[in-house]
């Protein structure tokens, strides 16, 4: 049965398939769909005129008016037809090699053997129906189920329905491992936000940090008003060089990367021989931490008594 055998005389309508668009064809003819479009992919009764059509609603599938008919395998939604060859490629891009199949009926198992075809020339791949089974697909199935790792012992299998069981047990270990992956970035996701708001304490600030040195060296910065810029791993193992904006000045200061307890301050911090409190040329870097470290450089440019050493 073709195309004209469903054309009614009297109302001039045609059953076709529609996956988009505003074009309806056929291997002779083709028209422009005028008005509402469906309102998803199926089969439809469209009204002819002239070179326009028009959508009267869903129908049921005339898939005898699909030509160019292949049997094969569905992997998903792509197609591999009977007669593909026994390869060893890269499966990934492999699948994208293959045909997409629409209005695929609901409910299909894996490997079942079907046919498909289209309804114009170069136009898309359209499920036809169920073929018989060639054999050996129920034993596929199994060994599908019990993860076995090839069907080499299943008797009868054809190069496209090795392929298929293939691209299915590569889909199954990819979806597993992006399944995974998703899980360990949630929960990564999940420990960063309860370290985010434990950002109000000291001990959460450094938690933080050994998650995440440059958060962590954010909010601690911004407990004396600073503006964190970059960090970078110091040649000392344990050590960081943090870069950030104070008063629009820039200044740099390598800081324990656990602690957070400066090491180097990059100023003059040295005690004068006159201090009462500290013996004299007593360095004071390490008795600050990024969190202190902003409030020193103040009362510094405020007595005038700021010397920079490393410079951001």
């Amino acid at each position: 049965m073709g195309w004209r055998d469903l054309l009614q005389t009297n109302d001039e309508t045609i059953v076709a398939p529609w996956v988009g668009g505003r074009s309806l064809q056929t291997f002779d003819r083709a028209w422009q769909i005028e008005g509402r479009l469906p309102r998803e992919f199926g089969w439809y009764n469209f009204k002819l005129a002239a070179r326009k059509a028009t959508c009267l609603g869903p129908t049921e599938a005339s898939t005898d008016a699909l030509q160019g008919v292949q049997r094969g395998y569905l992997v998903g939604d792509r197609f591999i037809p009977e007669g593909a060859a026994r390869v060893e490629p890269k499966l990934s891009k492999l699948v994208e090699q293959f045909d997409r199949v629409h209005l695929v009926e609901a409910g299909l198992d894996r490997f079942v053997r079907l046919s498909t075809g289209r309804f114009c020339e170069n136009g898309p791949l359209i499920y036809r129906r169920q073929e018989f089974p060639a054999g050996p697909e129920e034993a596929v199935l199994q060994a599908f189920l019990d993860e076995t790792k090839t069907v080499d012992k299943v008797p009868g299998v054809a190069p496209a329905l090795d392929l298929a069981f293939k691209v299915e047990s590569w889909l199954r270990t990819e979806v597993e491992r992006i399944r995974r992956e998703e899980q360990e970035r949630r929960e990564k996701e999940e420990r960063r936000q309860k370290l985010i708001e434990q950002m109000g304490t000291g001990a959460g600030r450094r938690a933080l940090a050994q998650e995440n040195f440059g958060e962590g060296a954010k909010a601690a910065l911004a407990v004396g008003g600073a503006v964190y810029l970059d960090h970078r791993a110091a040649p000392r193992r344990g050590e960081m060089v943090v870069r950030f904006r104070l008063d629009g000045q820039r200044f740099e200061v390598v800081c324990n990367s656990q602690t957070l307890q400066i090491l180097d301050a990059g100023i003059c911090l040295t005690a004068h021989y006159d201090d009462p409190d500290f013996a004299g040329g007593t360095k004071g870097d390490t008795f600050f931490t990024l969190e202190s470290i902003s409030g020193v450089l103040r009362e510094a440019q405020r007595r005038n008594h700021l010397v920079v050493f490393r410079h951001a």
